[in-house]
Protein backbone atom coordinates (compact mmCIF):
# COMPACT_ATOMS: atom_id res chain seq x y z
CA UNK A 1 0.00 0.00 0.00
CA UNK A 2 1.00 3.56 -1.00
CA UNK A 3 1.98 5.15 2.81
CA UNK A 4 0.86 8.32 1.44
CA UNK A 5 -2.93 9.04 0.55
CA UNK A 6 -2.19 12.01 -1.17
CA UNK A 7 -0.07 10.36 -3.50
CA UNK A 8 -1.97 7.02 -4.00
CA UNK A 9 -3.97 6.29 -7.05
CA UNK A 10 -7.22 5.96 -4.76
CA UNK A 11 -6.70 10.25 -4.49
CA UNK A 12 -5.84 10.57 -8.24
CA UNK A 13 -8.26 8.41 -9.83
CA UNK A 14 -10.78 7.44 -7.47
CA UNK A 15 -12.30 10.94 -5.83
CA UNK A 16 -14.85 12.44 -8.38
CA UNK A 17 -17.21 15.33 -7.44
CA UNK A 18 -21.47 14.51 -6.91
CA UNK A 19 -21.45 15.94 -9.98
CA UNK A 20 -19.27 13.97 -11.60
CA UNK A 21 -20.66 10.87 -10.63
CA UNK A 22 -24.14 11.59 -11.48
CA UNK A 23 -22.93 12.16 -14.36
CA UNK A 24 -20.97 8.88 -14.94
CA UNK A 25 -24.22 7.25 -14.15
CA UNK A 26 -26.35 9.23 -16.66
CA UNK A 27 -24.02 7.97 -19.05
CA UNK A 28 -24.40 4.22 -18.20
CA UNK A 29 -28.20 4.37 -17.84
CA UNK A 30 -27.83 6.45 -21.60
CA UNK A 31 -25.96 3.67 -23.28
CA UNK A 32 -27.51 1.18 -22.25
CA UNK A 33 -31.71 2.94 -22.41
CA UNK A 34 -33.07 -0.39 -23.40
CA UNK A 35 -32.08 -2.26 -20.27
CA UNK A 36 -32.95 0.68 -18.12
CA UNK A 37 -36.50 0.79 -19.24
CA UNK A 38 -36.94 -3.27 -19.64
CA UNK A 39 -35.38 -3.78 -16.03
CA UNK A 40 -36.24 -0.82 -13.69
CA UNK A 41 -34.09 -0.80 -10.09
CA UNK A 42 -34.45 0.93 -6.68
CA UNK A 43 -32.17 3.99 -6.19
CA UNK A 44 -28.59 3.51 -6.08
CA UNK A 45 -28.65 3.77 -2.13
CA UNK A 46 -31.10 1.10 -1.66
CA UNK A 47 -29.02 -1.35 -4.33
CA UNK A 48 -25.73 -0.07 -1.54
CA UNK A 49 -27.65 -1.39 0.72
CA UNK A 50 -28.83 -4.92 -0.90
CA UNK A 51 -25.10 -5.83 -1.58
CA UNK A 52 -23.81 -4.57 1.76
CA UNK A 53 -26.72 -7.33 2.93
CA UNK A 54 -25.32 -9.53 0.78
CA UNK A 55 -21.34 -8.84 1.47
CA UNK A 56 -21.90 -9.48 5.23
CA UNK A 57 -23.63 -12.61 4.89
CA UNK A 58 -20.86 -13.97 2.58
CA UNK A 59 -18.27 -12.78 4.99
CA UNK A 60 -19.95 -14.02 7.82
CA UNK A 61 -19.62 -17.61 6.27
CA UNK A 62 -16.01 -17.16 5.65
CA UNK A 63 -15.11 -15.30 8.88
CA UNK A 64 -13.45 -12.28 6.92
CA UNK A 65 -12.20 -9.09 8.57
CA UNK A 66 -14.22 -6.09 8.26
CA UNK A 67 -10.70 -4.54 6.60
CA UNK A 68 -11.18 -7.46 3.24
CA UNK A 69 -14.93 -5.90 3.69
CA UNK A 70 -14.30 -2.45 3.45
CA UNK A 71 -11.88 -3.04 0.36
CA UNK A 72 -14.70 -5.44 -1.21
CA UNK A 73 -17.62 -2.74 -1.11
CA UNK A 74 -14.87 0.09 -2.44
CA UNK A 75 -14.26 -2.53 -5.37
CA UNK A 76 -18.07 -2.66 -5.73
CA UNK A 77 -18.37 1.02 -5.94
CA UNK A 78 -15.54 1.36 -8.54
CA UNK A 79 -16.27 -1.61 -11.10
CA UNK A 80 -20.27 0.00 -10.84
CA UNK A 81 -19.01 3.50 -11.66
CA UNK A 82 -18.12 2.48 -14.73
CA UNK A 83 -20.31 -1.11 -15.91
CA UNK A 84 -23.84 -1.07 -16.00
CA UNK A 85 -25.36 -3.26 -13.48
CA UNK A 86 -27.77 -4.68 -15.30
CA UNK A 87 -24.98 -5.98 -17.73
CA UNK A 88 -23.71 -8.50 -14.58
CA UNK A 89 -24.80 -11.01 -12.06
CA UNK A 90 -24.19 -8.71 -8.75
CA UNK A 91 -24.34 -11.99 -6.97
CA UNK A 92 -20.92 -13.41 -8.41
CA UNK A 93 -19.59 -9.91 -7.90
CA UNK A 94 -19.94 -9.56 -4.51
CA UNK A 95 -18.47 -12.97 -4.21
CA UNK A 96 -15.75 -11.80 -6.59
CA UNK A 97 -15.02 -8.71 -4.86
CA UNK A 98 -14.62 -10.41 -1.59
CA UNK A 99 -12.25 -13.04 -3.17
CA UNK A 100 -10.01 -10.41 -4.62
CA UNK A 101 -10.25 -7.81 -1.36
CA UNK A 102 -8.98 -11.08 1.00
CA UNK A 103 -6.11 -11.14 -1.38
CA UNK A 104 -4.81 -7.66 -1.57
CA UNK A 105 -5.21 -7.63 2.31
CA UNK A 106 -3.11 -10.40 3.01
CA UNK A 107 -5.77 -12.62 4.28
CA UNK A 108 -6.39 -15.11 0.98
CA UNK A 109 -9.50 -17.37 0.92
CA UNK A 110 -9.68 -20.53 -1.30
CA UNK A 111 -11.43 -20.05 -4.35
CA UNK A 112 -13.24 -23.47 -3.10
CA UNK A 113 -14.36 -22.09 -0.11
CA UNK A 114 -15.95 -19.14 -1.10
CA UNK A 115 -17.55 -19.99 -4.16
CA UNK A 116 -19.05 -23.06 -2.43
CA UNK A 117 -20.39 -21.06 0.44
CA UNK A 118 -21.66 -18.08 -1.98
CA UNK A 119 -23.46 -21.24 -3.49
CA UNK A 120 -25.23 -21.95 -0.43
CA UNK A 121 -26.81 -18.45 -0.05
CA UNK A 122 -27.27 -17.92 -3.99
CA UNK A 123 -27.73 -21.42 -5.63
CA UNK A 124 -29.70 -19.89 -8.17
CA UNK A 125 -27.57 -17.69 -9.03
CA UNK A 126 -24.22 -19.05 -8.28
CA UNK A 127 -22.44 -22.28 -9.88
CA UNK A 128 -19.76 -24.25 -8.55
CA UNK A 129 -17.59 -23.53 -11.55
CA UNK A 130 -14.73 -21.56 -10.15
CA UNK A 131 -13.59 -20.51 -13.33
CA UNK A 132 -16.40 -17.62 -13.58
CA UNK A 133 -15.09 -16.41 -9.97
CA UNK A 134 -11.89 -16.10 -12.40
CA UNK A 135 -13.26 -14.35 -15.66
CA UNK A 136 -15.17 -12.28 -13.38
CA UNK A 137 -11.92 -10.91 -11.04
CA UNK A 138 -10.15 -10.30 -13.95
CA UNK A 139 -12.98 -7.98 -15.13
CA UNK A 140 -12.65 -6.43 -11.93
CA UNK A 141 -9.14 -5.48 -12.19
CA UNK A 142 -9.69 -4.31 -15.87
CA UNK A 143 -12.27 -2.06 -14.78
CA UNK A 144 -10.23 -0.65 -12.03
CA UNK A 145 -7.29 -0.66 -14.11
CA UNK A 146 -5.34 -2.54 -11.46
CA UNK A 147 -5.21 0.09 -9.11
CA UNK A 148 -6.76 -2.21 -5.95
CA UNK A 149 -4.52 -0.49 -3.27
CA UNK A 150 -6.99 1.44 -0.77
CA UNK A 151 -6.86 3.59 2.32
CA UNK A 152 -9.86 3.52 5.01
CA UNK A 153 -11.13 5.82 7.34
CA UNK A 154 -10.35 3.22 10.22
CA UNK A 155 -6.83 4.21 10.28
CA UNK A 156 -7.62 7.74 11.44
CA UNK A 157 -10.15 6.46 14.12
CA UNK A 158 -7.59 4.39 15.95
CA UNK A 159 -4.59 6.54 15.51
CA UNK A 160 -7.34 9.44 16.81
CA UNK A 161 -7.89 7.41 20.11
CA UNK A 162 -5.35 8.39 22.16
CA UNK A 163 -5.77 12.11 21.31
CA UNK A 164 -9.22 12.46 21.58
CA UNK A 165 -11.68 11.82 24.96
CA UNK A 166 -13.28 9.30 23.36
CA UNK A 167 -14.61 6.02 25.60
CA UNK A 168 -15.02 2.51 24.48
CA UNK A 169 -18.15 2.85 23.24
CA UNK A 170 -17.15 6.11 21.38
CA UNK A 171 -15.43 4.65 19.43
CA UNK A 172 -17.61 1.67 18.47
CA UNK A 173 -20.32 3.79 17.72
CA UNK A 174 -17.52 5.83 15.14
CA UNK A 175 -16.75 2.40 13.62
CA UNK A 176 -20.42 1.12 12.96
CA UNK A 177 -20.59 4.72 11.70
CA UNK A 178 -17.60 4.10 9.58
CA UNK A 179 -19.01 0.26 8.15
CA UNK A 180 -22.33 2.56 7.41
CA UNK A 181 -20.49 5.49 5.17
CA UNK A 182 -19.80 2.00 2.68
CA UNK A 183 -23.39 2.30 1.65
CA UNK A 184 -23.05 5.59 0.20
CA UNK A 185 -20.76 7.42 -1.98
CA UNK A 186 -18.62 8.91 0.22
CA UNK A 187 -15.34 6.25 -0.35
CA UNK A 188 -16.06 8.09 -3.90
CA UNK A 189 -16.59 11.29 -2.97
CA UNK A 190 -13.98 12.32 0.40
CA UNK A 191 -10.54 11.25 1.44
CA UNK A 192 -10.76 8.70 4.10
CA UNK A 193 -9.78 10.73 7.17
CA UNK A 194 -12.46 12.91 6.02
CA UNK A 195 -14.83 9.90 6.73
CA UNK A 196 -12.76 8.51 9.80
CA UNK A 197 -13.60 12.49 11.24
CA UNK A 198 -17.12 12.61 10.34
CA UNK A 199 -17.64 9.26 11.84
CA UNK A 200 -15.89 10.41 15.07
CA UNK A 201 -18.14 13.80 15.22
CA UNK A 202 -21.49 11.91 15.10
CA UNK A 203 -20.17 9.32 17.53
CA UNK A 204 -19.57 11.74 20.29
CA UNK A 205 -22.78 13.93 19.20
CA UNK A 206 -24.85 10.73 19.61
CA UNK A 207 -23.59 9.43 22.89
CA UNK A 208 -25.52 8.26 25.04
CA UNK A 209 -27.77 6.61 22.94
CA UNK A 210 -25.38 4.32 21.40
CA UNK A 211 -27.60 3.91 18.23
CA UNK A 212 -27.33 4.54 14.85
CA UNK A 213 -30.14 4.84 12.45
CA UNK A 214 -31.04 2.03 10.15
CA UNK A 215 -29.54 -0.33 13.25
CA UNK A 216 -32.54 -0.72 15.01
CA UNK A 217 -32.20 2.52 16.91
CA UNK A 218 -34.88 5.34 17.50
CA UNK A 219 -34.54 7.37 14.26
CA UNK A 220 -36.06 10.41 15.50
CA UNK A 221 -33.80 10.44 18.88
CA UNK A 222 -30.33 10.14 16.65
CA UNK A 223 -31.90 12.21 13.47
CA UNK A 224 -31.30 14.99 15.93
CA UNK A 225 -27.97 14.46 16.99
CA UNK A 226 -27.08 13.79 13.42
CA UNK A 227 -28.96 17.33 12.71
CA UNK A 228 -27.17 18.83 15.30
CA UNK A 229 -23.88 17.91 14.11
CA UNK A 230 -24.70 19.07 10.58
CA UNK A 231 -25.94 22.42 11.94
CA UNK A 232 -22.59 22.99 14.07
CA UNK A 233 -20.21 21.84 11.17
CA UNK A 234 -22.12 24.50 9.13
CA UNK A 235 -21.53 27.38 11.94
CA UNK A 236 -17.85 26.66 12.26
CA UNK A 237 -17.69 26.70 7.84
CA UNK A 238 -19.61 30.03 8.08
CA UNK A 239 -18.36 31.47 11.12
CA UNK A 240 -14.41 30.44 10.71
CA UNK A 241 -13.97 29.26 14.00
CA UNK A 242 -14.46 25.69 14.26
CA UNK A 243 -14.40 25.36 18.46
CA UNK A 244 -17.18 28.24 18.72
CA UNK A 245 -19.60 25.96 15.90
CA UNK A 246 -18.98 22.68 17.25
CA UNK A 247 -19.36 23.63 21.16
CA UNK A 248 -22.57 25.01 20.24
CA UNK A 249 -23.62 21.51 18.68
CA UNK A 250 -22.69 20.01 21.83
CA UNK A 251 -25.39 22.26 23.55
CA UNK A 252 -27.80 22.07 20.47
CA UNK A 253 -27.95 18.18 20.38
CA UNK A 254 -28.50 18.14 24.05
CA UNK A 255 -31.11 20.76 24.55
CA UNK A 256 -32.83 18.59 21.34
CA UNK A 257 -32.99 15.31 23.53
CA UNK A 258 -33.17 17.33 26.96
CA UNK A 259 -31.03 15.74 28.69
CA UNK A 260 -28.15 17.68 28.59
CA UNK A 261 -24.73 15.42 29.13
CA UNK A 262 -21.92 18.16 30.22
CA UNK A 263 -19.38 15.28 30.36
CA UNK A 264 -20.59 14.55 26.36
CA UNK A 265 -20.50 17.92 25.81
CA UNK A 266 -17.06 18.81 27.03
CA UNK A 267 -15.75 16.21 24.83
CA UNK A 268 -17.37 17.79 21.55
CA UNK A 269 -15.57 20.92 23.01
CA UNK A 270 -12.30 19.00 22.63
CA UNK A 271 -12.46 17.45 19.39
CA UNK A 272 -13.63 21.04 17.98
CA UNK A 273 -10.50 22.58 19.46
CA UNK A 274 -8.62 19.76 18.10
CA UNK A 275 -10.05 20.44 14.74
CA UNK A 276 -9.37 24.51 15.38
CA UNK A 277 -5.80 23.36 15.48
CA UNK A 278 -5.89 21.07 12.08
CA UNK A 279 -5.77 22.23 8.60
CA UNK A 280 -8.94 19.86 8.32
CA UNK A 281 -10.79 20.75 5.46
CA UNK A 282 -14.22 21.90 7.55
CA UNK A 283 -16.28 22.22 4.48
CA UNK A 284 -15.30 18.53 3.35
CA UNK A 285 -16.55 16.84 7.20
CA UNK A 286 -19.92 19.01 6.52
CA UNK A 287 -20.65 17.61 3.12
CA UNK A 288 -19.69 14.06 4.57
CA UNK A 289 -21.91 14.46 7.55
CA UNK A 290 -24.67 15.77 5.43
CA UNK A 291 -24.17 12.61 3.14
CA UNK A 292 -24.54 10.34 6.18
CA UNK A 293 -27.19 12.48 7.49
CA UNK A 294 -29.27 11.79 4.08
CA UNK A 295 -28.57 8.36 4.05
CA UNK A 296 -29.46 7.30 7.54
CA UNK A 297 -33.23 9.03 6.26
CA UNK A 298 -33.01 7.18 3.17
CA UNK A 299 -32.51 4.07 5.03
CA UNK A 300 -36.27 4.36 6.23
CA UNK A 301 -37.32 3.61 3.40
CA UNK A 302 -35.98 0.14 2.21
CA UNK A 303 -37.61 -2.09 0.99
CA UNK A 304 -35.44 -5.64 1.23
CA UNK A 305 -38.13 -7.49 -0.69
CA UNK A 306 -37.96 -5.33 -3.86
CA UNK A 307 -35.04 -4.49 -4.61
CA UNK A 308 -34.04 -8.27 -3.52
CA UNK A 309 -37.28 -9.10 -6.46
CA UNK A 310 -35.68 -6.36 -9.42
CA UNK A 311 -31.95 -7.63 -8.94
CA UNK A 312 -33.30 -11.06 -9.18
CA UNK A 313 -35.58 -10.36 -12.29
CA UNK A 314 -32.54 -9.11 -14.83
CA UNK A 315 -30.22 -11.65 -13.65
CA UNK A 316 -32.68 -14.30 -14.48
CA UNK A 317 -34.27 -12.91 -17.31
CA UNK A 318 -30.89 -12.22 -19.40
CA UNK A 319 -29.51 -15.71 -18.20
CA UNK A 320 -26.91 -14.12 -16.42
CA UNK A 321 -27.23 -16.57 -13.63
CA UNK A 322 -26.14 -19.50 -15.92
Amino acid sequence: MSANYWESTQRRHWLFTKDQLASMRQKLEEDNADLVRMFPLPQPRHLAIFFNQQMIRLSKRIQVRQQCMATAQIYLKRFYSRVEIRRTNPYLVITTAVYLACKMEEAPQHIRLIVTEARTLWSDFISLDTSKIGECEFLLISEMSAQLLTHQPYRTLSSLRAELPMTDEDAALARSVINDTYMTDLPLLCAPHIIGLAAILLALVLRPNSAVPGQGSSGQAAAAGLAAAQAALSQAARAGGQAGGLAAAGHNAGEARKKPQESRVAKVQQFAAWLAESSVDIAAMVDATQEIVSFYECYEQYNDKLTREQINRFVKARGLDK
